[in-house]
């Protein structure tokens, strides 16, 4: 589905481009109640985007705290188990380095552009109290998909029904019928912004999801053509049926190119907990792009996961809610055009929310 994303005029020109950044990246900084006399880090990799690092310690400058960029070498490809070719979560530039985790353990703000998300590092961290920003999309949605209040409390409002709830059902008209008992595990939520200490925020995010109990998720969940998973980064092209049994899908069902990718993909990390169920909610962005990634193939699809209506299954850790699974392999799949219901009630009815 990657196609040659056209930049829009107003980011042409670095002199032009690198001016935006540091207003938005000021505006979100804010928005993080980011303050004179605190002391935060930029931390940055070889593979990412260094206007972001010189944007981000600029803002957070200007801002009046106190700051400097942390600069990482990349993941080396041999410590990844298994021939996997996708977007691995778990294993970062900074596993392993004491140094390093103790030095943004000090901080009061970390900007992560090297995505440490789903990592015992990046849970030590926040531990800590130290809050954490990741920043990873591109400045075309990073300037189009700004964090509001208004989302925050849509996101906020319906935490509140996900954590009273004892069980979750999620039914479809492609075939989707899945239930999943809830309690063990705390609710999270994402939109945008970081402003409590030992926070986690993604820039820019508007969703909610918890973890299901360990072996609480039985049935089929149909992921049909359109619907999206990523770390492949691709809407499908022909549906596919996931059998769940116990909390761990038993079998990918599907005869196309889609499903046989997803079979050879989660297989290659060579780890049965990459077949474990993790996190599952709903987005709440009616603004947000489903069809962001057709313009911005180097999205790691955030609009797809914040698309109001959205139910997004995924694969993997659970780590970051408490859980001792750490696996490297992690798959989100928003899908569209579900039912979502809670304890019986729905809270998304055929792909739009319920009031």
């Amino acid at each position: 589905m990657a196609i040659n994303a056209k930049v829009p005029e107003s980011w042409k020109g670095r002199k032009m481009q690198q001016d935006k950044l540091v207003s938005l990246f000021q505006a979100e900084f804010e928005r993080c109640k980011v303050r004179k006399g605190e002391n935060a880090i930029v931390l940055s990799g070889e593979s990412g985007r260094a206007e972001y690092a010189r944007a981000a310690t600029e803002a957070i400058r200007n801002l009046g705290a106190n700051v400097f960029e942390m600069r990482t070498p990349s993941v080396r490809r041999e410590a990844v188990p298994g021939d996997s070719k996708v977007t691995i979560v778990g294993l970062t530039p900074i596993s392993g380095n004491k140094l390093a985790v103790d030095t943004l353990k000090q901080a009061d703000f970390v900007v992560d552009l090297v995505l440490l998300l789903h990592s015992p590092e990046q849970v030590e961290i926040l531990s800590a109290g130290t809050r954490i920003l990741m920043v990873v999309e591109p400045p075309e949605i990073l300037e189009r998909a700004k964090p509001t209040e208004e989302l925050r409390n849509l996101v906020e409002s319906g935490a509140e029904k996900l954590k009273r709830a004892k069980s979750l059902r999620i039914i479809s008209d492609a075939g989707t019928d899945v239930e999943m008992r809830l309690g063990q595990y705390p609710v999270m939520t994402q939109y945008g912004f970081t402003d409590q200490p030992g926070r986690w925020d993604h820039w820019p995010t508007s969703f909610l999801y918890t973890w299901p109990n360990e072996g609480g998720t039985n049935g089929r969940v149909v992921i049909s053509k359109g619907d999206f998973i990523w770390p492949l980064n691709r809407y499908l092209s022909d549906p596919i049926t996931l059998v769940i049994e116990d909390g761990y899908i038993r079998t990918i069902e599907g005869g196309g190119p889609d499903a046989q990718l997803l079979r050879e993909q989660m297989a290659s990390f060579k780890d049965p907990e990459a077949y474990a169920v993790s996190h599952i909610g709903w987005g709440v962005d009616p603004h947000a792009k489903w069809d962001a990634l057709l313009t911005q193939p180097d999205s790691v699809g955030t609009e797809p996961r914040s698309f109001a209506g959205n139910v997004q299954f995924s694969t993997g850790p659970n780590l970051e809610a408490g859980g001792k699974r750490h696996t490297l392999a992690h798959f989100d799949m928003p899908m569209l055009g579900c039912t979502l219901m809670l304890d019986g009630e729905p809270v998304v009815h055929k792909g739009q929310l319920v009031s």
